[in-house]
């Protein structure tokens, strides 16, 4: 049985398919005792950890996120073989998962609208100005407007 639950690199997934995937690996492993779940990631693995520290709250083999942040970082620098979850954004999403496991988040499917953006200042990276920021807005992971650059 194969499933595909692939998303965009270099993003961290949206909580609705980490709870997907946490399911699918969950029933899996619970429907037969031979059963094991192999996952494959293009680029950047990262993601992959995402994915398993997920797991491991989900599953209770960690009782909270930062335990299971910790116990899947400590597994990483003994075998090497797994990047470590590193990215703040992927960090936060661990969180928010737990916060739905232990129901103090809820999801709210309601759509979001977005009316204007408001920049206080522009950053300048170098002497002579140099930033140019940019705007990229997407919807369900497409992108949909780019300012000018």
């Amino acid at each position: 049985q194969v499933l595909d639950f692939g998303w965009p690199d270099m993003h961290t997934p949206a909580l609705e398919k980490i709870c997907s995937i946490c399911k699918a690996m969950d029933t899996w492993l619970n429907a037969a005792a031979h059963n094991v779940v192999v996952l494959h990631n293009k680029g950047n693995r990262g993601r992959l950890g995402v994915v398993v520290a997920a797991y491991m709250h989900y599953s209770n083999i960690s009782a909270s996120a930062d335990q299971a942040l910790d116990r899947f970082a400590m597994k990483r620098f003994y075998e090497d073989k797994v990047v470590p979850v590193g990215q703040p954004s992927q960090k936060r999403y661990i969180h928010y998962f737990s916060g739905l496991l232990s129901g103090s988040i809820k999801m709210n499917n309601k759509p979001l609208f977005l009316h204007h953006v408001i920049m206080h200042g522009i950053p300048n990276f170098e002497s002579k100005g140099g930033c140019r920021p940019f705007l990229k807005i997407y919807q369900s992971m497409q992108p949909v407007y780019t300012s000018g650059i």
